[in-house]
């Protein structure tokens, strides 16, 4: 509308967008012009129109210390870092030119600088030695002619046999010389383990006198034939030559102890080195191979290094009678060796360079003397060994006696135990067994597992450990079944049990706290007014035991805990024919059922009835020699308790 409130037609309207445009472009060509002329008087002052400063460029620069180069061509570097192989391309060098291809680089531990990710320097670490590694820890490594060897902070380890893969010190085989080490201002900076040994010789630690410990105080030493002492430090080794029967003796103090390691070596190889400072249920042990002694700060350790298939000479008669049917012994015999093989790979005192020891914690070795059954079964199955379906080491565990059906791995609550599926709750009776070599011969069908999860139900195993089953192989077994009568609960006794488990394994002594089970200390144990088998598992072995006490509920798990807790240390155990047998730290496995005597609301006793003798996973060894004494063979033994396993050779 206009000022007298008349409405504008068309025509005015377009005019006043037309005049407001105009206006607009106007202003515009002002502003411009202004800036024009300001810039106009800066340039006739002389000075220059400060421009916005760009962003200084900053080159990423990364350096890769130790890295394993596969490969160095005109292109770049293939190289494996961190367990995975990566290519990076040739960058300018410091002159400004492309970084120098030296096809030298190939397969060296090298340090690299990359500059925004191309390679502007390649250095290769080219001083290596090579010998057999004695003994190592997360510090070191001692070779023999160089001695000990400190690790760089930065080590990196590569293992360039079968697959490409990273290692570290743990992985070194003691006693071998496969393995090269770079080396970088006297330290080992890169661990390159070139080939798989052949592993023939083994290393074992030997206790001092009843296994009481590692450490010896003193070594008497002698030998049935001539030998030599080898001692003296990496640059200057002296060997003394002594005729048989000559005794030495070695305490810390020795004057041969010139370096930390001395060395006893017979002068023929069916030399034996007497250790007669030790004892052992045969007498004064004798040694095939070589002594070491080992001076630590807490005494002398000895370590045997002899051939892995001498070693079973006394490992087979110490851990299997050798009255038993020559089938059985060889079954003992690869168990035995693959055992024996998977611990040579990682051993078990790295930083004494020993494999394993002589003792129950492995496998008992020349407590018992060598007889010739046993080494024949050693010798009749030279080299072999237990692998699984994908290739590798069975883990052969093994136990004395069964109650007519095994458990699995899962006993021990271990993070690898659900992965070993060849370990099963077998029935060992005649007519799973007969099912079973059927099936392995392609004439039949194998027996149902089904008996092992069965018996995880309370009802089921009471009925089953209660009764005896004549086709049971183990029938006739004194440990076949056993009872246990606590007459009179002695609860410090049961408590000192509980806290050493509870030591020993925290995650495995739980206490009721608030609706849920959680790890903490038990303080005490007074007034128990319930004890019982909350869960079983596989084969119907006690797995998880409640103490009710003092308004406080205690969880025990797994199997052996459940053995200790138990075990009153005072109460004896009647096997089936009536003997007793006392003094046991253990009970005799934990497939039981458990039975308490209430007075005035408490516990007083209880009454175990169980069965079999050990943790009932992997082959019973009494079943062995029952199915040996029926006829089947080492083979079929074997692939019936470690399932869809072979036997091959290692030489």
């Amino acid at each position: 509308m206009d000022r007298n409130g008349q409405r504008w037609n068309k025509s005015n309207r377009m005019q006043m967008k037309a005049f407001v445009c105009l206006l607009g472009f106007l202003l515009l060509v002002i502003l411009l012009a202004g800036k024009f002329f300001l810039l106009l008087l800066h340039r006739g002052d002389g000075e220059e129109v400060p421009q916005p400063s760009p962003t200084p460029y900053i080159p990423v620069v990364e350096t890769y210390r130790n890295v394993w180069i596969m490969e160095a061509d005109e292109e770049g570097l293939l190289v494996f870092q961190d367990g995975a192989s990566r290519r990076y391309p040739w960058g300018t060098g410091e002159d400004g030119g492309q970084a120098a291809y030296d096809p030298a680089l190939r397969e060296q531990v090298a340090d690299i600088v990359l500059t925004d990710g191309r390679v502007t320097s390649a250095e290769a670490k080219t001083e290596k030695i090579n010998g057999k590694v004695l003994s190592a820890d997360e510090g070191s490594v001692e070779v023999e002619g160089y001695g000990r060897l400190p690790l760089a902070a930065d080590c990196r380890g590569y293992r360039l046999y079968d697959t490409l893969e990273m290692c570290t010190v743990r992985d070194l085989h003691f006693g071998y010389s496969d393995a090269d080490l770079c080396l970088e201002e006297g330290e080992v900076c890169g661990i390159l383990m070139v080939r798989e040994p052949v592993m023939e010789y083994i290393r074992v630690l030997l206790k001092n006198s009843d296994y009481q410990g590692i450490f010896h105080e003193k070594a008497a030493v002698t030998c049935d034939t001539d030998f030599s002492v080898i001692y003296g430090g990496h640059d200057d080794i002296r060997r003394e030559s002594h005729t048989a029967g000559d005794a030495l003796y070695f305490d810390s103090d020795s004057d041969y102890f010139v370096s930390d390691r001395i060395r006893i070596v017979p002068e023929v190889l069916t030399g034996k080195v007497s250790l007669e400072s030790c004892s052992r249920s045969q007498g004064t042990p004798a040694y095939r191979g070589a002594i070491e002694l080992l001076k630590t700060e807490d005494g002398i350790v000895v370590v045997n290094e002899v051939l892995l298939e001498e070693y079973l000479y006394s490992v087979v008669p110490s851990e299997m009678p050798s009255g038993y049917p020559p089938e059985a012994l060889k079954t003992q015999a690869v168990c035995a060796r693959t055992y024996a093989y998977g611990r040579m790979e990682h051993a078990a005192y790295p930083q004494y360079g020993a494999h394993l020891d002589d003792s129950t914690s492995y496998q008992v070795y020349n407590n018992i003397l060598e007889q010739e059954s046993t080494t024949t079964a050693v010798k009749n199955t030279y080299g072999q060994i237990l692998l699984t379906g994908d290739g590798r080491l069975a883990e052969t565990f093994y136990y004395s006696t069964s109650c007519g059906v095994g458990s699995d791995a899962n006993v021990w609550k271990t993070q690898s135990a659900p992965t070993l599926t060849y370990l099963k709750a077998k029935p060992l009776n005649r007519t799973a067994m007969t099912a079973a070599v059927a099936a392995m011969n392609g004439s039949g069908v194998a027996p149902s597992d089904s008996l092992g999860e069965e018996l995880r139900e309370e009802e089921a195993f009471a009925a089953f450990i209660r009764t005896t089953n004549p086709d049971d192989f183990e029938r006739e077994e004194n440990w076949y079944r056993w009872s246990y009568q606590v007459e009179e609960i002695d609860a410090e006794h049961m408590l000192e049990r509980l806290q050493r488990s509870y030591q020993a394994n925290d995650r495995l002594v739980l206490t009721w706290e608030e609706g849920e089970y959680v790890s903490q200390p038990v303080e005490s144990l007074s007034d128990i007014t319930d004890i019982y088998i909350e869960k079983r598992g596989s084969g119907g072995v006690a797995d998880e035991l409640v103490i009710e006490a003092g308004g406080q509920k205690i969880k025990v798990i797994s199997e052996h805990y459940i053995r200790s807790v138990l075990n009153d240390g005072a109460s004896k155990v009647v096997l089936q024919n009536g003997s007793e047998v006392a003094g046991m730290n253990l009970l005799p496995s934990g497939f039981f059922t458990i039975m308490t005597s209430i007075k005035n609301g408490n516990v007083v006793g209880y009454n175990l009835y169980g069965g079999g003798f050990g943790h009932g996973v992997g082959m019973s060894q009494n079943g062995a020699r029952d199915m040996a004494e029926s006829g089947y063979s080492a083979m079929e033994i074997l692939l019936y308790f470690y399932e869809n396993c072979s036997v091959e050779n290692i030489y």
